[in-house]
């Protein structure tokens, strides 16, 4: 908070506040540090400014939350519907781009708006249950719980991947 010396009233404000106090060329008096030895405040001392700077960056990095971008992995164009009884509605699609697999997080993209979120709950090619699609290849999607498809719409399978933070 001031110049000089680290004093017994700096660790009283450490402690009020739950801090951690700084020192750059400075040490406490033998009041101070024992208060902050009862108190439990932490005391760091540098020499080096570039190293309390790169301390400080770390501390504040890691106090910000976790920072999550969106990737987008696949895309598939809805080109056909076949409605199962007792299943739903299967979309028969031509994938467009990237690659889907079952499980991943979707939405449905119906004239440029979203119109549902969800997950890939099965994938067939040819008849055949897959766990991954590819780009340029014919499949059947199967929703979990969204029947309501029409040809056109689009789906879009996507994730979110954690970025790391920067000051």
């Amino acid at each position: 908070s001031q110049t000089g010396g680290i004093t017994e009233s700096d660790i009283m404000l450490a402690s009020a506040s739950d801090a951690i106090i700084l020192g750059f060329h400075v040490r406490p008096n033998q009041k101070a540090a024992s208060l902050a030895e009862k108190e439990g405040i932490q005391l760091k001392y540098y020499s080096v400014i570039y190293y309390l700077l790169d301390d400080v960056q770390k501390a504040l990095t890691g106090m910000l939350d976790p920072k999550f971008e969106e990737v987008i992995i696949g895309s598939a164009e809805v080109r056909k519907l076949y409605k199962i009884s007792k299943v739903g509605t299967i979309a028969g699609c031509m994938m467009t781009s990237g690659k889907m697999k079952k499980g991943n997080t979707i939405r449905v993209i119906r004239d440029n708006v979203v119109i549902h979120e969800g997950k890939i709950k099965s994938l067939r090619r040819e008849k055949n249950d897959v766990s991954e699609i590819l780009e340029g290849y014919e499949c059947g999607i199967y929703l979990d719980d969204f029947n309501d498809l029409k040809i056109e719409d689009v789906v879009e399978a996507y994730e979110m991947k954690e970025v790391s933070n920067k000051l």
